[in-house]
C-alpha cells in the first residue's frame, strides 16, 4: 500500500499517506506534510460529497468554495459527486475546504473505507439525463451500506458498498424500484439484448402510434379532407386514442410517477400532465357534450405522444451507436487463455483467470491479460496500446499488456492484473468517464434544468387561470395550459450536451482518438499547438529497406539482399524482417542457413554453403568498417539505420533501413500550418533521425 519503500541498515522504510498508515497500523499518524508546511503555491484536491440532490446543490457548494479565501478555482460535478478545488496552501487547507462543505449541510465521502469493500460497475438503462441521475442517486442514498456512487448521464454507474450491510441484489432492486434497468458490466451480451429490446419496443410503439394517429387526425378535421362527419365521430376518436394514450404513452406516466416519489419533476411529468389534460377534457366532451361543447383534442394528445416516442426511438439508436466504440475495445481482448494448473496445460475462459496464473502464449496469439514474462523470448506488437508499430522484444522480467499480439517466439508469463485493473480496461474506463464527464457549458444546462420543470408547471397553471378568468372560455384556457407544458419539455437542456459528448468521444475512439474529458472536447477549438509522436504516427512504424550499397561488382544489389535474407531468415528482429520482406518483394528464393546465432544488440552470425555471413552494427564487424564510415553517417543523417554485410570476413555491402513516412503525413502537417497552428514532433529516436523525418514533413 506504500507509495515508495527503501532499505537502509537492514531496516525497511515506507512512505505512504496518513490514511494508509492509520488504517493498517491502528496508530495516529500525525499531520501530513501538506498540512505541517503550508505551501504558498497552488495546490489541487478532490473532495467526494454525498447529499447532493440536484444540479443546484452542486452550484451552491461551488459558490461557497469560491467565496473561501485562498480558493482560486472550484468545480463541483453533480453526476460524479466530486468537488475539484485549486487553492493556495498558505491561505487555506483541505480540511478547511471540507468544513465549508459540511457547514452547508452536505456530507463528505471520506477516502478511508472498510477493508471489506465491494464495487460494482453497472449500466443503468434509461439513466440518460440529470433528472434520472438525481432519482437514482436518491434511491441509492436511502440504502444503508452504499459508501459512494458515481452516476453518469451515459447510463454508467460505479457504486461502492459494504457487503456486510447491503448486497448487489438489493442495490439492483433499489434501482429497479426507481424505474430503471441495471445491468452488470460483465453481462455485455445481456446489456446489448436490453438495448435491442428498448430500440425495438420504441420502434413498435411509434409504428402503432403512427397507424392510430393518422385516422385520429383525419377524423378530427374531416372538413380539411372533404369528408362528412361520421356518426359517433367523437366516440370513434376516443376508442382510437385510448391505446396511444395509455399503451404507447405508458412510459411517460411511469416516469412521472417515479419523479413524484422522488419529490421531483421531469420531462415525463410535463408530457403526462399535458396530454392527460387534453385526453380527459376530450373524454368529457364525448360523455357530457351539453356542458363541454363538441370540440375534442384527441389529436393533440395522440400526435404529441407519437412524435415524442419517435424521438425516444431515434435517441435509443444513437446511444447504441455511441457505445459501439467501447464494444470494439472490449472485442480486442481474447475470450480464452491457456494456463498451467496442476502441472497441466488447460484452456479457460478469460473470466476465470487469477492473479499468479502462469499463461502460455504461442506465436500469433493475443496476450489475454497484463503480466510479467517468466520464460521465453519474443517480440510483441503493442501498437494498439502505444501506437508503436515496431514489435518490442520481451524477455524474462519484462511486462506484457493484455490484448497486444505475440509475433514470433513462445513465452510464459505470470498474470499480475486481471479484469478492471488491466491497461485495456483502464482505456475503456477512460472512454466511459469521458462520455459521462461534464463540459463547462453543461453546468448552465444543469442549473437551468433543475429549476425548469417546476417553473414550467407553475407557469402552465398560472396561464390556465389567467385565461380562465380573463379569456374567452374554459376550452381556450385548457389549450393554453397544454401548450405551455408540451412545448416546454426540458430534456433538450439536460440531454443535448451529454449526448454530444457521448457521440463525440465514441466517434473519436472509433478513429483511435481518446478524449479524456468533456471539457477537453469543448475547448478543442482553442488549440494552438499540435504535438505528434514520430514512430507509427507520422511514420508507418514498419522498417523498410531504402538503400543498398554494393562494394564489389561480384556481389550486385540483388545478391546482397539474397545473402542478407538467408542470414536473417530465422531472426525475430524487426530490421531482419525488413530485409526478408525486401527479398520477398524482389521474388528472391531464400535458402535455409545451416546455422544461426543472434548476438544481442549487435546483429546475427549465420553459415550457408560453407560461408560465414555476419550482418549487423559496427560492433559486430569491427575496425574493418572504418572506410565506410562517411557513407554510414550520410545514411544516419537521413534518419536511416545502416547494417553492414560481411561474407567470409570481408565487407561486401551496406543496407540502409528506415521507418518511412505515412502517406498523408506531409499533407496533414501542411494543413495544420495553414490553420496557423504550431506543429511539433517528439520522439525517443536519435536527433539525426528526428531531424531527417522532421525535414521531410
Amino acid at each position: 500500500k506504500a507509495e515508495f519503500s527503501a532499505v537502509k541498515n537492514n531496516k525497511k522504510y515506507y512512505f505512504c499517506s496518513k490514511n494508509c498508515y492509520e488504517k493498517f497500523t491502528g496508530k495516529s499518524g500525525g499531520k501530513p506534510a501538506s498540512e505541517a508546511k503550508p505551501d504558498s503555491k497552488t495546490q489541487k484536491c478532490t473532495i467526494s460529497i454525498s447529499g447532493m440532490h440536484c444540479a443546484s446543490c452542486a452550484h451552491n457548494i461551488e459558490k461557497a468554495l469560491l467565496k473561501t479565501k485562498g480558493v482560486k478555482k472550484a468545480s463541483v460535478n453533480f453526476a460524479t459527486e466530486k468537488a475539484s478545488v485549486d487553492f493556495i496552501g498558505s491561505e487555506v487547507s483541505e480540511r478547511d475546504l471540507k468544513q465549508v462543505i459540511v457547514d452547508r449541510g452536505y456530507k463528505l465521502i471520506e477516502k478511508e473505507q472498510p477493508v471489506n469493500i465491494g464495487e460494482t460497475r453497472l449500466k443503468i438503462i434509461g439513466m440518460d439525463n440529470p433528472h434520472c441521475v438525481g432519482e437514482i442517486d436518491n434511491a441509492l442514498s436511502a440504502l444503508k451500506g452504499v459508501t459512494s456512487k458515481q452516476l453518469y448521464v451515459n447510463e454508467k454507474a460505479v457504486i461502492k458498498f459494504n457487503p456486510a450491510v447491503v448486497d448487489l441484489q438489493k442495490i439492483k432492486n433499489a434501482i429497479k424500484k426507481a424505474g430503471y434497468e441495471p445491468v452488470e458490466e460483465a453481462e455485455i451480451s445481456s446489456e446489448e439484448e436490453i438495448r435491442k429490446k428498448d430500440i425495438a419496443k420504441s420502434r413498435n410503439q411509434f409504428i402503432l402510434g403512427a397507424i392510430l394517429s393518422a385516422p385520429i387526425f383525419i377524423f378530427s378535421f374531416p372538413e380539411w379532407f372533404g369528408l362528412k362527419m361520421l356518426p359517433y365521430n367523437n366516440f370513434i376518436l376516443l376508442l382510437l386514442t385510448i391505446p396511444v394514450q395509455f399503451y404507447v404513452g405508458f412510459r411517460f406516466y411511469r416516469g412521472a410517477l417515479y419523479a413524484l416519489k422522488a419529490k421531483s419533476a421531469n420531462m415525463d411529468s410535463l408530457i403526462a400532465i399535458g396530454t392527460s389534460a387534453a385526453f380527459i377534457y376530450s373524454a368529457l366532451v364525448v360523455f357530457v357534450p351539453a356542458q363541454f361543447g363538441n370540440r375534442t383534442y384527441f389529436d393533440t394528445a395522440a400526435i404529441i405522444i407519437t412524435f415524442i416516442v419517435l424521438g425516444k426511438w431515434l435517441e435509443a439508436v444513437v446511444k447504441g451507436k455511441a457505445s459501439e466504440a467501447i464494444k470494439k475495445l472490449l472485442g480486442l481482448q481474447p475470450k480464452t487463455a491457456k494456463v498451467i494448473r496442476n502441472k497441466k496445460e488447460i484452456e479457460i475462459p478469460i473470466e476465470e483467470l487469477k492473479i499468479g496464473d502462469i499463461v502460455i502464449i504461442k506465436p500469433g496469439e493475443k496476450i489475454p491479460t497484463d503480466g510479467v514474462v517468466v520464460d521465453g523470448i519474443s517480440y510483441i506488437d503493442e501498437s494498439m496500446i502505444t501506437g508503436e508499430s515496431i514489435p518490442v522484444k520481451k524477455k524474462k522480467g519484462d511486462t506484457v499488456i493484455g490484448a497486444t499480439i505475440n509475433k514470433n517466439g513462445s513465452i510464459k508469463f505470470r498474470a499480475t492484473k486481471i479484469g478492471k485493473d488491466t491497461v485495456l480496461q483502464q482505456i475503456i474506463k477512460l472512454v466511459e468517464e469521458a462520455q459521462g464527464s461534464k463540459a463547462p457549458i453543461q453546468r448552465m444546462a444543469d442549473i437551468v434544468s433543475s429549476y425548469f420543470v417546476p417553473i414550467v408547471i407553475a407557469i402552465g397553471i398560472a396561464t390556465f387561470f389567467a385565461w380562465y378568468f380573463f379569456g374567452p372560455s374554459f376550452v381556450f384556457a385548457l389549450s393554453a395550459f397544454i401548450a405551455v407544458l408540451i412545448i416546454a419539455c426540458p430534456c433538450a437542456l439536460g440531454l443535448a450536451t451529454p449526448a454530444a459528448i457521448m457521440v463525440g468521444t465514441g466517434k473519436g475512439a472509433e478513429s483511435g482518438i481518446l478524449i479524456k474529458t468533456g471539457e477537453a472536447l469543448e475547448i478543442a477549438h482553442k488549440v494552438n499547438t499540435v504535438v505528434f509522436d514520430k514512430t507509427g504516427t507520422l511514420t508507418k512504424g514498419e522498417p523498410e529497406v531504402t538503400d543498398v550499397v554494393a562494394v564489389e561488382k561480384k556481389y550486385p544489389e540483388k545478391e546482397i539482399i539474397r545473402i542478407a535474407a538467408i542470414a536473417e531468415k530465422r531472426s525475430e528482429h524487426p530490421l531482419g524482417e525488413a530485409i526478408v520482406n525486401k527479398a520477398q518483394l524482389m521474388k528472391i528464393k531464400i535458402s535455409e542457413p545451416k546455422s544461426f546465432k543472434a548476438v544481442s544488440g549487435r546483429g546475427v552470425v549465420a553459415r550457408y554453403d560453407n560461408h560465414e555471413v555476419r550482418i549487423g552494427t559496427r560492433k559486430l564487424i569491427g575496425a574493418k568498417s572504418g572506410k565506410f564510415e562517411s557513407q554510414i553517417k550520410r545514411f544516419e543523417s537521413e534518419g536511416k539505420t545502416t547494417v553492414i554485410l560481411e561474407l567470409d570476413k570481408k565487407i561486401i555491402g551496406l543496407i540502409a533501413i528506415a521507418d518511412t513516412l505515412k502517406e498523408g503525413s506531409k499533407e496533414a502537417v501542411e494543413i495544420l500550418k495553414k490553420m496557423n497552428l504550431d506543429v511539433i514532433m517528439i520522439t525517443g529516436d536519435n536527433e539525426r533521425t528526428a531531424k531527417a523525418i522532421a525535414s521531410k514533413v
